[in-house]
């Protein structure tokens, strides 16, 4: 065990799976949408899931935990929208600072997308740098590429870590995988469970990372895999991006397969066993929003690292209890 997280923004799980994975064992998750806290239940009934508007969660009960990690809303920052930035209601940068405020963890990992770190945003990261100095923590920014930890599509995401300074000194980013991982390698099991012939002669044509899979919001965006250009990249992998299919193809399928969720969840890191809660298209905006836990895993692992050089004192599973007890 690495050490104890509090979640925010949590999802569907991407992020939290990526955590557990690299050892460290959850107290909290914060998320609003009641299909994605559905599934995080489903998953994983003994984690404590809050199912609560983080504008007004008041973090204070987990006070000294070892990471605050999360995801926040990417339409802000993102190239695909407005780009508003602090104008932009959605923006929950500010709400985060609280948190670390109130926690005072000895890390924080935040994931975004790579429009974050754009020209125009230079003011407003030099803002959060100077908060978190306040608070006592040296902060690391970096573009990486899911594609470059085991995940078979071009992700790039911004990660933003935060540690005491204690700490600071012991981090460094993880190293890219040797290869990438490819689409027809990574599912052809999956294209292959109702018998398709032309399951392998797909596969030698999926020889890439497919594009970055994009979940949408309840305002736009829907069950397909993207906008004109990414399902343009798609076809030439030799997959239809204009839907989600119930179903793998079938014995005597012809023409380009659509992916199912299942498959689009183990492009996102998910593992089979995951289960999702909700529709077709609650699914897969839960699957395309999330982090692939193979790169949480990666980038929390080195936060362990970091933090178990420096450490002295680690609260004992006691305070877990307390802080859950707190919360009955």
């Amino acid at each position: 065990m690495q050490g104890y997280s509090l979640e925010l923004c949590a999802g569907a799980g991407g992020q939290a799976l990526g955590l557990e994975q690299a050892g460290f064992e959850h107290v909290g998750l914060v998320e609003i949408d009641p299909h994605a806290c559905a599934t995080l239940r489903l998953n994983r009934p003994e984690w404590c899931v809050h199912e609560d508007d983080l504008n007004t969660f008041d973090a204070r009960l987990y006070k000294g935990i070892d990471l605050v990690a999360g995801g926040f809303p990417c339409p802000p920052f993102s190239i695909a929208g407005k780009q508003l930035g602090a104008d932009d209601d959605r923006d929950l940068f500010p709400i985060g600072l609280r948190i670390a405020d109130e926690v005072r963890p000895k890390a924080i990992m935040i994931e975004n997308v790579k429009g974050l770190l754009s020209p125009r945003f230079e003011d407003y990261r030099c803002d959060i740098n100077s908060e978190l100095e306040k608070l006592g923590y040296r902060t690391f920014w970096k573009l990486l590429n899911a594609a470059d930890y085991g995940v078979a599509q071009l992700r790039p995401r911004v990660l933003i870590v935060a540690l005491r300074k204690p700490y600071a000194d012991n981090f460094s980013w993880p190293s890219p995988a040797r290869r990438q991982a490819k689409v027809g390698s990574t599912l052809i099991d999956l294209m292959k469970t109702r018998g398709w012939r032309d399951a392998d002669a797909w596969k030698d044509g999926a020889l890439s990372i497919g594009p970055t899979i994009v979940g949408g919001s309840k305002k736009h965006g829907g069950p397909d895999l993207g906008p004109t250009r990414a399902r343009k990249a798609w076809a030439e992998l030799g997959v239809d991006g204009l839907g989600i299919a119930n179903d793998a193809p079938d014995e005597d399928f012809s023409g380009m397969p659509r992916l199912t969720n299942r498959m689009v969840a183990r492009l996102q890191g998910f593992p089979d066993s995951w289960q999702f809660s909700g529709k077709k298209t609650n699914t897969y905006r839960q699957i395309g929003n999330a982090m692939p836990a193979p790169l949480a895993n990666a980038v929390s692992k080195q936060i362990a690292i970091a933090i178990n050089k420096g450490i002295k004192n680690r609260p004992v599973r006691s305070q877990q209890s307390q802080w859950q007890a707190a919360l009955l």
